[in-house]
């Protein structure tokens, strides 16, 4: 009795147009390799997807080939994908690596015929890439960072609500004595209600402004001791104790 052959795709790219063709051999050769190893290791072959004339620089999500080939992939049980040598799933070695990693990431193996564990084993490439990847997120990760402070640096909100340092200084606003022009209009004078930029002028506003002036006192104003004195009491007597 026969055991259960494992599904799988196989990939066929050829990068110049002039070996594609009927008369050409070159998926006919990528085929027969693919055939032979799945049969000797217990695959079948379910499908097959062909990029011609797709240079193997090229990222595998910007082939037609290779998309319909994910798309498959996606729609069924089917997880892995056969090759004839890891040169034709990607020619550049971090095009490779970043392919294969996609691929893992959705659960698919890929299985070059001339190397089996070209993708699994850790050899040097394989780390100097992971290396180099890892650096190049940890560099996207920080030039964003440094881009989302630099814009909120230049939020006119933020530059308003940040407070100024500073004796007297109330939320970044200083205080402003308010100034009253005399009867004959010469002399101003100086009023001890405070405000301060941007205060309403209410009444309720000045009660706490005049709070704050008496509990911390400028030059020449009266402490709060000196205002909590005793202030003598004028004796009261009737209209008639005069007589």
């Amino acid at each position: 009795m026969s055991s259960k052959k494992t599904p799988a795709y196989a990939y066929l790219r050829t990068s110049s147009a002039t070996n594609t063709g009927a008369d050409k051999d070159s998926d006919k050769r990528q085929l027969a390799a693919i055939g032979a190893f799945a049969a000797a290791n217990g695959f079948e072959i379910v499908g097959t997807f062909y990029d011609a004339a797709v240079s193997g620089t090229d990222p595998i999500d910007q082939r037609p080939g290779m998309s319909d080939l994910l798309d498959a992939v996606l729609a069924n049980g089917t997880r892995t994908i056969l090759t004839e040598s890891p040169d034709r799933f990607a020619r550049d070695v971090l095009v490779q690596e970043l392919g294969h990693k996609m691929l893992k990431d959705r659960g698919v193996e890929l299985i070059p015929t001339t190397s089996p564990d070209y993708f699994t084993e850790d050899s040097p490439t394989a780390e100097m890439v992971r290396t180099i990847l890892g650096a190049v997120a940890a560099f996207d990760r920080r030039t964003t960072v440094d881009k989302l402070k630099a814009a909120r640096d230049r939020s006119p909100w933020t530059a308003r609500r940040r407070p100024e340092s500073g004796p007297g200084s109330r939320c970044g606003r200083s205080p402003t004595p308010r100034t009253q022009v005399s009867k004959d209009g010469q002399a101003p004078i100086t009023s001890q209600y405070r405000t301060y930029d941007g205060d309403d002028g209410s009444h309720q506003q000045q009660g706490r402004t005049l709070h704050r002036s008496r509990c911390f006192p400028d030059a020449g104003t009266p402490s709060c001791k000196e205002r909590s004195a005793p202030v003598p009491v004028m004796e009261h007597r009737h209209w008639w104790a005069g007589f």
